[in-house]
């Protein structure tokens, strides 16, 4: 058997899980709606990194590349967002804008948005379950 074996068979990189970031919405039997996430790759996190990039002019005058956290984490929960789907032309048009970025922070309290943010986070690896670290130092 290959030293590679578990680099060559890991677990998928795309997994989804239903999260509860509000009791706010709810079905038309008053059920509260999850949301459903998925995992990012490193390779969608690098695009939505460069795509987070604005000009703005420097001290000297000069303009320069900002990196812009807000454009990020808003790109972030569009992507890793399966449902509700912000792209969705319905959804665009209840809160006004054709831009999926837009829908976000204005269907979601500030609260509400961070949840999301950490669960997509979550699942995709930036927080790491305890007890893997522990059993990677054993």
């Amino acid at each position: 058997m290959s030293k590679l074996f578990a680099f060559l068979n890991p677990v998928p990189v795309h997994e989804e899980k239903e999260v509860f970031i509000s009791d706010r919405f709810k079905d038309e039997e008053g059920k509260v709606v999850p949301f459903r996430i998925r995992s990012v790759t490193q390779e969608e996190n690098d695009a939505l990194n460069r795509q987070s990039f604005r000009k703005v002019r420097g001290a000297d005058g000069q303009m320069v590349k900002e990196f812009d956290l807000i454009t990020y984490r808003r790109k972030l929960a569009v992507l890793a967002t399966v449902f509700p789907d912000f792209t969705d032309k319905e959804l665009c048009d209840a809160y006004g804008t054709m831009d999926a970025t837009e829908v976000v922070p204005k269907m979601l309290r500030s609260g509400e948005f961070s949840f999301l943010i950490e669960k997509i986070g979550e699942l995709s690896g930036f927080t790491a379950d305890d007890s893997t670290v522990t059993e990677a130092k054993n």
